[in-house]
């Protein structure tokens, strides 16, 4: 006869726990016992939060001004080098956790959907990875931040653009070498029409803007398109 796991003694789970940690995706440490959330309380609290959402110019906006029409641009976390926000993005980008996306998007939807500006949001757009990319990762890290915010801002996601030019990794390109990277790289999904919408156009980390640039030029190609833009985290 088998034992449910809830009435295993303590000693026998901290046991499991050796064997089978579950540890939290910013900080590395055990969760308690049970948690089924991906981030500690403490990490919780201590992640560096922007007031982004707050304004509707900041240092998001900065980054894009003059460069594209927006209603306004918002990342969640500030990208610190070692830090907790660059251990969830580790986590979500290359050791297979997409719920991290899905945690942080529904924890961060929750915020954004208090704000007068976001509430007119119609659609959620993920930047799309080239289905090369794709399918070497398994999953596209923005589409599950994209899927959190849908679920608690209750709005539909939408595949409204594709990658078309399967590009270098950016990590190391200044913003000019960037923007080359990038020119061209999108399309709109045929059959697809966001014309009079307000869109919000979601990645997961911004450094110079360059690819929600690319992506956004692309969307305001739709009559009367609202653009505004959230990320989970921005680089200095």
């Amino acid at each position: 006869m088998s034992v449910p796991l809830q009435s295993l003694p303590p000693w026998l789970d901290d046991l499991l726990g050796l064997f089978y940690p579950n540890l939290c995706y910013a900080c590395d440490r055990n969760l308690p016992s049970g948690q089924s959330d991906p981030i500690c309380l403490t990490c919780r609290y201590k992640l560096p939060q922007t007031d982004h959402h707050l304004h509707l110019d900041n240092a998001f906006t900065e980054r894009l001004w003059g460069r594209l029409e927006l209603q306004t641009a918002a990342a969640f976390f500030q990208f610190v080098k070692d830090g907790r926000a660059q251990r969830l993005l580790y986590h979500l980008k290359y050791n297979g956790k997409q719920e991290v996306g899905r945690y942080i998007g529904k924890w961060y939807g929750e915020v954004l959907r208090s704000v007068p500006v976001y509430q007119s949001v119609e659609a959620i757009v993920p930047v799309p990875l080239h289905p090369r990319k794709e399918k070497m990762r398994g999953y596209n890290q923005a589409d599950w931040f994209a899927k959190g915010l849908g679920e608690s801002m209750d709005r539909p996601v939408v595949q409204a653009l594709r990658r078309v030019v399967f590009t270098q990794t950016q990590t190391r390109m200044t913003r000019a070498e960037r923007q080359v990277n990038v020119s061209q790289a999108f399309e709109p999904v045929a059959g697809v029409d966001l014309s009079g919408r307000h869109v919000l156009l979601v990645d997961d980390v911004v450094t110079t803007g360059a690819t929600l640039e690319a992506c956004g030029a692309e969307l305001l190609r739709y009559s009367n398109l609202e653009l505004s833009m959230a990320a989970i985290a921005i680089a200095d």
